[in-house]
């Protein structure tokens, strides 16, 4: 299995990383650019996940245009991790998923959108790569590449810098580019580093806590899809 962490620099990609086997995540689809499709394809990826709420799914007039023909071979699937707007998460959240602390509480009370998600995995496992992404490319799919990667048997060290490499490379973007909403911010490292040690942490005791593979099963997740979503993970076989 390829060591986690690499860099995908398609073209106008944000926050683009490989996750472990054939799964890579990444910030909002439509920031890339026709070249970056065909640099993602050409690196096998034939499948893209998304894990945001239908509305978020739309096109910025700051987005490049890219003609249908990109998406030849191509599927999109949408997997989000939550109910938008639901009162049990956002009462600890507040309007959205921020903080790994938070991971938990989606799994507790959205534990079938997460099985979902996987589900998805597992059905593209046969086509290729697959990517996937939210807004940032930070925390909803922190929570699923956290989870991706205990299935793959990746070390605690590399899942926790798996979440600072991502929430460095959005807080890059909001330097270049400036936040999205008044919620968020760029944060200079002084304060940074010390706040990404206690998230990386955070999202390594979420999955150790979790047991990714046995909460799957436990709600819904077939065995054989498992096998589908260990295979793509770069592990082939159960443990």
């Amino acid at each position: 299995m390829k060591k986690p962490g690499r860099s995908m620099d398609w073209d106008g990609a944000v926050n683009a990383w490989h996750v472990a086997g054939g799964v890579y995540r990444m910030g909002r689809r439509e920031w890339l650019t026709e070249a970056g499709w065909q640099q993602a394809f050409g690196d096998g990826i034939r499948t893209v996940v998304d894990l945001r709420n239908a509305a978020e799914a739309r096109r910025r007039d700051t987005d490049p245009v890219v003609s249908g023909a990109v998406w030849q071979g191509m599927a999109v699937v949408s997997a989000p991790t939550e109910e938008p707007g639901d009162p049990r998460l956002a009462a600890v959240t507040g309007p959205y998923l921020n903080d790994p602390a938070y991971y938990a509480d989606n799994a507790r009370i959205f534990p079938e959108k997460l099985v979902g998600v996987f589900r998805a995995l597992a059905a593209a496992s046969t086509r290729g790569g697959v990517v996937l992404h939210c807004a940032a490319g930070r925390d909803r799919s922190g929570m699923v590449a956290a989870m991706v990667q205990d299935l793959a048997g990746v070390p605690d060290q590399d899942i926790a810098e798996g979440y600072r490499r991502a929430a460095r490379g959005i807080n890059e973007r909001y330097r270049t580019h400036g936040p999205p909403h008044d919620r968020e911010r760029y944060v200079e490292d002084a304060e940074l580093e010390p706040l990404l040690q206690q998230r990386g942490a955070a999202v390594v005791e979420f999955v150790r806590t979790l047991d990714t593979r046995n909460f799957l099963l436990r709600n819904g997740l077939h065995p054989t899809e498992l096998e589908s979503v260990l295979s793509l993970c770069g592990v082939g076989v159960s443990r």
